[in-house]
């Protein structure tokens, strides 16, 4: 396990994460998960005088399949006013171990929590967030309709879900992307994000960012 750090030049610090030198999809840093911290960055300074028009500042956030917790904790840093990080229970120590980690830099309450998609009662336990964070979770085809309905059933009318995946091409990949984007259509409107939009340096036209909104 090593250290990695992710800068957050606008705010003036970076959020610390251990993860693994190999493992599990949950065990390290992927470059969705960066791209979407980066976006969030840029969207936070861009309306930094507004806060009304940042999407996570003064907001509740939870992120789904965190892993390491990096968007999550990149939420808390920059102005979110409480942060949930979730997965499957053996990632539960990492993002602990995490948490501590960024300490001070966190500027709200920051917790992780045992979230196994499609659980029922996992989800009822759960307030309605502002805002939901999910990168890279498009992979595995068994958690495509668990993934969907736990969005759908933790979201309310008010909730913006902020998604990044990389855009794959092997295999059964096109496929299941495709099937995601179906199932997500029968509950929310989906806004692609520009390019142009996103941050200079940390973008890609392999990684994309939808915002969707309940219908």
């Amino acid at each position: 396990m090593f250290l990695r750090e992710v800068s957050l030049d606008g705010v003036g610090t970076d959020v610390a994460l251990w993860q693994e030198l190999e493992g599990d999809v949950g065990c390290v840093v992927w470059d969705a998960a960066i791209v979407l911290t980066k976006f969030l960055e840029v969207n936070s300074l861009k309306f930094s005088t507004d806060a009304g028009k940042s999407l996570i500042n003064g907001r509740t956030v939870l992120e789904l399949g965190s892993g390491t917790g990096c968007v999550g904790l990149a939420a808390a840093i920059m102005g979110a006013s409480k942060v949930t990080i979730t997965d499957l229970p053996e990632f539960l120590s990492l993002m602990e171990k995490n948490i501590t980690e960024n300490g001070e830099r966190l500027g709200c309450p920051v917790e992780a929590r045992e979230l196994s998609w499609g659980n029922e009662e996992q989800i009822r336990g759960f307030h309605e967030p502002d805002v939901v964070l999910v990168a890279d979770c498009i992979y595995y085809e068994q958690s495509l309709e668990p993934l969907v309905s736990t969005l759908h059933k933790l979201c309310g009318p008010d909730t913006t879900v902020l998604l990044s995946y990389e855009e794959r091409t092997t295999g059964n990949k096109p496929q299941l992307q495709r099937k995601f984007f179906e199932m997500m259509d029968e509950h929310f409107r989906s806004e692609k994000i520009a390019l142009e939009e996103q941050h200079e340096l940390f973008r890609c036209e392999d990684i994309h960012i939808y915002k969707f909104s309940r219908r």
